[in-house]
C-alpha cells in the first residue's frame, strides 16, 4: 500500500491501540480515532454487556469517521481463556485457561479450543487476540502468570502455544505470542511494580526463549513484550520493553523474528512509575516495537501519542521508523482483516488488499456456537484436565452420607478477577447426582469468626470438601488456617480442591486427598464432582511441580 500521501500524523496513529470505558463509542474514542488517528481498539470486560452488544460495538467503531477509514482498525482482546476471559457471558463459549489444558497435554485440544475461541471472536468483530500466553511458570510466587501458563516445562509450553497460534490463525484471528522475553520465573506483578529475571543467558535460551523460537518458526502474527528486566540481555536496568537491546538486537536479528511486535500496556506501574507513559512510548518504538498499547487514560493515550510526533518532528525518531512499523502493521491487517472481511458481513478485499470499513464486520444477534457442539469440547478437556494429587481413602463419596462443601468467595472484583464462585456450584454439580450437600460459602481471605464457625459446622459431617482459590502468590492465610484447622478436626480426612494455582498443598501436606481443577468454571466443576462421585476417573497430569514429592508430569494412578 503507497503510504506516501499519508501525513505523519495518521501514520503514528496506526501505531496505537487504545481502550476506553462504555458499552458504545464515546467521545474520548471518537477523538482518538478522527484526530490521533490510532489504528486499533482494545476491549476489556466494561465494553461488554451480552453477545448482541459487542457485536455492534464492533460495528459501530468500524465506522467511526477517520481520514483513513479504508483502513479497519484492529478490534483487539485478551481472551486467554481461564481468568483472564473478557468474553464470559451469556452465548459465549467458556473457554479453558491454559494451565487446565497443559494438565490435559493434549495439543489437538488446545488446536480445537483455540478455534472455537476465534470463531467467536471474529462473529464479534474481533480480529486481534492478545493471546497465547506462553510464559513458563516455573516460580509458585509468581502473582500475575500462574494458571495463564501451560506450564513449567518448556517443551509443553511451546507445544500448546504452537497449537493455539495455528488455531487463531487458520481461522482468521491474528495470534500474540507473550510475554517476550518471559514472565514466568517472576515474583513481581508488573502491574504494580518492575520485575528481575536474574538468570544468565544460557538458562534463557532453554526456558524462557524457547516457546518464543518455536512461535516464531510457526509464524506468530504479534509478540507482546514484559515490563520486566533481563540482565543478561540488557545490563542498564530497563524493562524488556524498553530495549534496543532486547526488542531489536535480540528478537529481531538474533531470533529473526519479522512480525509486529506490540508492548504491553504502557498504563502498568512497571512503566508509568519507570520513565512515565508518554516517554515510554517513544523509547519502546525507539527499542524496536510496532505498536504501542495504552489501554485506559484518554490524557495519558494523546500524551503518548503526541509524545511520538514530536519525538519524530526533533529527530529523536525518523520517519523512516515510524514507515517500518506502519509496513508491517498494515501487512498484518490485511493478512488477517482483508482475509475474512470478519466473517460475512461483507465480501473480502482483493488479493493483498484490506477490507474496507464498510464490509469488515458481521456480527451475531443469536448465540455464537451451538452448545451441543461447543459444551462437548469444553466438558472432554474439563474431564481431562482435572489432577488427582493424592487419596487416603476419601474417594468416592458415600452417597449416602451428607456432604458439607465450603466455597471462597471473592468479594470486590476487579476488571482483571475472575470470580471465584460462580452461579454454578459444587453443591448443584454434587446435588445433580444424588448426594445431600450443604454449602457455605467464606470470604476468599475468611475472617476469624468465618473460620470458626466452619469448624463448628464440620462436626456434624464425616465427608468434607474444602475448595481453595488463590489469586496469586500464595493461599491466603484464612484459607490455610482454615484447612489446617479441619485436618486438625477430622484427622486429615478431608477432601481439598484447589480451583486456581495448583501450589495450595504446601500450605497443608497431611490432607488425606487433593485434586487440581486449575479453574473453577462449570465444566471444571461437573468434572470435580464425577470423580468426587467416582462416576470419572481422574486423567489430568501436573503441568507444574507442586513440591520434590509431586513434580511436574505426576499423577496419581
Amino acid at each position: 500500500m503507497n503510504v506516501s500521501q499519508w501525513t505523519l500524523e495518521e501514520k503514528i496513529g496506526q501505531l496505537f491501540i487504545c481502550g476506553f470505558d462504555g458499552l458504545e463509542p464515546d467521545d474520548a474514542i471518537r477523538a482518538l480515532t478522527k484526530e490521533y488517528h490510532i489504528g486499533g481498539i482494545v476491549y476489556f470486560r466494561r465494553n461488554v454487556a451480552s453477545v448482541e452488544q459487542i457485536s455492534s460495538l464492533s460495528h459501530n467503531l468500524q465506522r467511526l469517521p477517520r481520514s483513513r477509514s479504508d483502513i479497519p482498525l484492529f478490534i483487539s482482546i485478551d481472551q486467554e481463556g481461564g481468568m483472564v476471559s473478557r468474553l464470559d457471558h451469556d452465548g459465549i463459549s467458556r473457554i479453558p485457561g491454559n494451565m487446565s489444558l497443559g494438565a490435559a497435554d493434549d495439543a489437538e485440544l488446545t488446536f480445537e479450543t483455540a478455534v472455537l475461541s476465534a470463531n467467536e471472536m471474529i462473529a464479534l468483530g474481533m480480529n486481534l487476540n492478545f493471546a497465547p500466553c506462553i510464559d513458563v511458570n516455573n516460580n509458585a510466587a509468581n502473582p500475575v502468570i500462574g494458571v495463564r501458563s501451560f506450564g513449567e516445562n518448556p517443551e509443553r509450553v511451546a507445544t500448546h502455544g504452537v497449537a493455539a497460534i495455528r488455531g487463531y490463525q487458520k481461522t482468521g484471528v491474528g495470534a500474540t505470542a507473550k510475554h517476550f522475553p518471559g514472565h514466568g520465573d517472576t515474583a513481581v506483578d508488573s502491574h504494580r511494580g518492575l520485575a528481575v529475571v536474574p538468570h544468565n543467558k544460557e538458562r534463557l535460551y532453554q526456558v524462557e526463549l524457547l516457546p518464543f523460537r518455536w512461535a516464531i518458526e510457526a509464524g506468530v502474527d504479534a509478540i507482546m513484550t514484559a515490563h520486566v528486566i533481563f540482565p543478561a540481555f540488557e545490563p542498564d536496568e530497563i524493562p524488556a520493553t524498553l530495549s534496543r537491546r532486547v526488542l531489536t538486537e535480540l528478537l529481531r536479528e538474533e531470533m529473526g523474528y519479522k512480525g509486529v511486535i506490540i508492548t504491553d500496556c504502557l498504563e502498568m506501574h512497571a512503566i508509568s512509575k519507570h520513565c512515565g507513559i508518554a516517554e515510554g512510548a517513544v523509547q519502546a518504538i525507539e527499542a524496536g516495537a510496532d505498536i504501542v498499547l495504552v489501554s485506559h487514560t484518554l490524557p495519558e493515550q494523546i500524551g503518548a501519542i503526541v509524545a511520538v510526533q514530536a519525538a519524530v518532528k526533533s529527530g529523536r525518531l525518523s520517519e523512516a521508523r515510524i514507515d517500518q512499523s506502519l509496513e508491517r502493521i498494515l501487512a498484518l491487517k490485511s493478512r488477517r482483516i482483508g482475509q475474512n472481511a470478519l466473517s460475512g458481513g461483507g465480501e473480502a478485499a482483493g488479493a493483498g488488499g484490506l477490507a474496507s470499513s464498510d464490509s469488515a464486520i458481521s456480527f451475531a444477534s443469536s448465540p455464537l456456537t451451538p452448545p451441543d457442539e461447543s459444551d462437548e469440547l469444553l466438558a472432554r478437556i474439563a474431564e481431562r484436565s482435572v489432577t488427582l494429587v493424592c487419596d487416603s481413602g476419601n474417594l468416592p463419596l458415600d452417597s449416602s452420607q451428607p456432604v458439607l462443601v465450603i466455597c471462597p468467595e471473592l468479594r470486590g472484583r476487579t476488571e482483571v478477577d475472575e470470580p471465584s464462585l460462580h452461579k454454578y456450584t459444587l453443591e448443584d454439580a454434587l446435588t445433580a447426582l444424588g448426594y445431600k450437600v450443604t454449602l457455605n460459602v467464606i470470604g476468599t481471605q475468611p475472617t476469624a469468626a468465618e473460620i470458626a464457625a466452619a469448624i463448628e459446622q464440620s462436626a456434624q459431617f464425616k465427608q468434607i470438601v474444602v475448595v481453595t482459590y488463590t489469586a496469586e502468590g500464595a493461599i491466603p492465610d484464612g484459607q490455610r488456617e482454615l484447612v489446617k484447622a479441619l485436618n486438625q478436626e477430622h484427622d486429615s480426612q478431608i477432601i481439598v480442591a484447589s480451583t486456581r494455582n495448583p501450589y495450595d498443598i504446601d500450605a497443608f501436606m497431611e490432607t488425606g486427598t487433593y485434586l487440581c481443577l486449575y479453574e473453577n468454571r462449570s465444566f471444571s466443576i461437573d468434572a470435580l464432582a464425577k470423580i468426587l462421585a467416582g462416576a470419572l476417573r481422574p486423567q489430568g497430569v501436573l503441568p507444574v511441580s507442586l513440591n520434590a514429592q509431586y513434580p511436574a508430569g505426576y499423577r496419581k494412578l
